[in-house]
């Protein structure tokens, strides 16, 4: 069974507020995707914690460099999750874990831009990543000739705790799933429906079948 983590995309809070609303029941992580980060700051992240304490809310920082402090910074702000990107230097990894530990928090190694990322994940979760996400970013997935299964077949090579984003959809959530994620990240599948409520709930049921 794999977790349900809703990427929200949106660049004002209130309406990323409305929308978590709506898919709460049916997800187990809300991400502040990164325009909602840049947007908001880290009151976007105290107000989504304090209207979702029972949640697990990620800030998609993608921090490139000052990893101790960045995360510090998110957690502090009442983040559970802070995404760090994989093609920054080790120690940038190391520094977000140092903070995680303290705050008693996890570092998202996000893999957006890597070009092996599977040996990377390995190595992030050798370096204290809770999981590593392989990441198809909105660029990569509009290119000619993308598809999930890329993502799919990485996740199931990697043999470590990994997550897939990157064209999560009810066509592909079961694929996802059986590929063995520790959680599976949709976006634009939840917020961009008409009914995203519906949706995540569909895909909740299809990721614990």
């Amino acid at each position: 069974m794999a977790k349900l983590q809703v990427a929200i995309d949106l660049l004002n809070i209130d309406d990323a507020i409305a929308l978590a609303t709506k898919v709460a029941p049916y997800i187990d992580i809300i991400e502040l995707g990164t325009p909602l980060i840049k947007s908001e700051g880290l009151t976007g992240i105290r107000k989504m914690k304090d209207a979702f304490p029972d949640k697990l809310v990620l800030a998609d920082f993608k921090t490139a460099d000052a990893g101790e402090l960045e995360a510090n910074m998110a957690f502090g702000a009442g983040a559970d999750y802070i995404t760090v990107l994989g093609a920054t230097g080790d120690s940038t990894i190391a520094g977000a874990v140092k903070a995680a530990k303290e705050h008693g928090k996890g570092v998202v190694v996000d893999t957006i831009g890597v070009k092996d990322r599977v040996k990377r994940a390995q190595e992030a979760i050798a370096l204290g990543a809770e999981f590593v996400e392989l990441h198809a970013g909105l660029d990569e997935q509009a290119e000619d000739g993308y598809s999930i299964q890329v993502l799919i077949d990485e996740a199931t090579r990697a043999g470590v705790a990994v997550s897939i984003a990157g064209g999560v959809n009810l066509s592909s959530i079961t694929a996802v799933k059986k590929s063995g994620v520790t959680v599976a990240v949709a976006g634009a599948a939840i917020y961009g429906a008409k009914d995203p409520a519906n949706a995540a709930k569909e895909l909740q049921e299809l990721a614990m079948a």
